[in-house]
């Protein structure tokens, strides 16, 4: 009764405010908030926002625990080491953002970019470089979650559809690349370009084409076993056209330290924010890095452990602590093989403050070792055979252990030891292809590693290398099984919900953590 009374009482005070909201619309408005799209303003923005999103939950919590690049002891934050928690997985998809102008994600920045600079034919600099920086952010996304809004996506304030279709990761490919290579065609030295807005490339049209190239070569080799022809056509288009082969067009985005919180290297923020604040302490998510990729570097003897890794030494009277990167003493944590505090917790490797957990460490978003391996395949293929796949891998190896300068001088890797890794390493020219692939796909495994997690989690699924041995902790949620697709928010199910329904039906009927895209076969 009491409930009915209180409705009763509020219902004139609701009557009182519909009738006099007139004028609110127009009083509610931001006078210092611009109207207008700055493209180059939201271009700086959205390529910040699409390589940063979510990058605790999805890339070190969720994909660097289950492709076994760190360990926790912990059970929250077990999305990638016990298979728990898939909500780590949700917040990539806030790369959608909302209808506030303060908080929308880089889907919406992108579609009012493209059509601010599509009108004037003096923009196709950056109308291209536009829709390649779409086409990667939206590859991310679908490769995470398979069937997406894409087509109907980012028109919320445009066409105020906020119930966007879903698209098929099939058609969402093809489109993809459609839009790079028209991109690459309609580059135009002559014209202007986003300049210092362009993070990446500072507007250099030559080394945008040489992005857009790497970045089909990429997607076409991602068809390998659902469309082998299409695969092959769109690599060697690729090819042809001009990848990134030189470390000075590798696409890099560079932080600086200081008391500008969003200026700094997020990988380093975001790890030193959960984890690795504290040396000689318990690790807010009970963070280590895992023994398969420990033991993997020790055994093969690659000078990376030393850049990368560390142990904290605590002094005589314990109260302070040495980063230690001799070999000997790192030292991986098994994957769910704890939940609780191990007493030995403090003698497990983590991230090398010197290196990774600088905020002033660059951020490679493709580099010539990517792209190097990915012609190593190609060439395995058939599909290239200007030089060998040994040569390509070699080349590779070389690339992603010299790259580590770019984080100071306690990255640099001395041409001797990386002459030593490859004779102790050496490309298995005799083996069958299966080992081939094998040894080129457990690199990008170890050459990606704090660059692209989401490559590496992608390219693991489409080809099975690295072979990892999966963790079975008790009520995990996937009865044992490495996830293989990120759950998409409840929040679709609430808001999208036909389109949603649609899509999950047509993807096998399930949101899981277990679920397949497309071109995972």
């Amino acid at each position: 009764m009491k409930k009915y009374l209180k409705l009763l009482c509020l219902a004139p005070m609701a009557f009182f405010i519909a009738s006099c909201d007139n004028g609110f619309e127009e009083m509610n408005v931001n006078p210092n908030a611009s109207v207008e799209v700055v493209p180059g303003f939201l271009f700086t923005r959205a390529q910040l926002a699409t390589v940063s999103n979510n990058y605790t939950g999805a890339a070190y919590l969720t994909i660097g625990g289950s492709m076994q690049h760190f360990a926790t002891y912990k059970e929250v934050p077990a999305a990638g080491d016990k298979y728990f928690n898939y909500s780590y997985s949700n917040a990539s998809w806030n790369l959608y953002g909302g209808t506030d102008p303060a908080t929308q994600g880089a889907a919406i920045d992108m579609e009012q970019i493209i059509e601010a600079v599509s009108t004037n034919p003096a923009d196709v600099n950056k109308l291209s470089a536009a829709r390649i920086w779409k086409a990667y952010m939206y590859h991310r996304l679908t490769d995470l979650y398979g069937d997406i809004p894409y087509s109907e996506a980012g028109k919320a304030y445009s066409e105020k559809n906020f119930t966007p279709k879903y698209d098929t990761q099939q058609s969402i490919y093809a489109d993809m690349l459609k839009e790079i290579d028209e991109s690459i065609a309609a580059f135009d030295a002559t014209k202007a370009t986003f300049g210092n807005s362009d993070l990446m490339y500072g507007g250099d049209v030559t080394k945008w084409k040489k992005f857009g190239y790497s970045l089909m070569m990429r997607l076409g080799m991602r068809l390998t076993e659902v469309d082998p022809a299409s695969a092959e056509t769109w690599v060697k288009k690729a090819i042809a056209g001009g990848v990134i082969l030189n470390d000075s067009d590798i696409a890099t985005i560079a932080y600086v330290d200081g008391s500008i919180t969003a200026s700094r290297n997020f990988i380093a923020a975001g790890l030193m924010g959960t984890d690795y604040v504290n040396p000689g302490g318990d690790n807010v998510e009970g963070g280590k890095f895992a023994k398969t990729l420990i033991d993997y570097l020790k055994t093969t003897k690659d000078p990376r452990l030393n850049v990368i890794s560390i142990v904290w030494i605590p002094s005589a009277d314990g109260k302070s602590f040495t980063a230690d990167t001799t070999t000997a003493l790192q030292k991986g944590m098994q994957n769910a093989a704890f939940n609780s505090l191990p007493a030995d917790f403090n003698t497990y490797s983590e991230p090398n403050p010197a290196t990774i957990l600088k905020y002033s460490a660059p951020l490679l978003v493709f580099t010539t070792a990517e792209t190097h391996l990915l012609l190593a395949e190609a060439n395995l293929r058939g599909w290239y055979t200007a030089t060998t796949a040994e040569a390509e891998y070699n080349t590779a190896v070389t690339s992603a252990m010299k790259q580590w300068a770019l984080f100071g001088s306690a990255g640099s890797i001395s041409d001797a030891k990386i002459a030593a890794y490859l004779k102790a390493n050496p490309f298995k020219t005799a083996g069958t292809l299966a080992d081939k692939m094998e040894q080129i796909g457990t690199q990008k495994w170890v050459s990606l590693i704090f660059e692209d997690e989401y490559e590496i989690f992608s390219n693991w699924r489409r080809t099975g290398y690295p072979q990892l041995t999966p963790t079975n902790y008790p009520g995990n949620l996937t009865g044992g099984k490495i996830p293989t697709r990120f759950v998409i928010p409840d929040s679709e199910e609430q808001y999208n919900r036909d389109n949603f329904y649609e899509a999950r039906t047509r993807q096998g009927g399930t949101n899981t953590l277990s679920s397949m895209v497309w071109w995972d076969k």
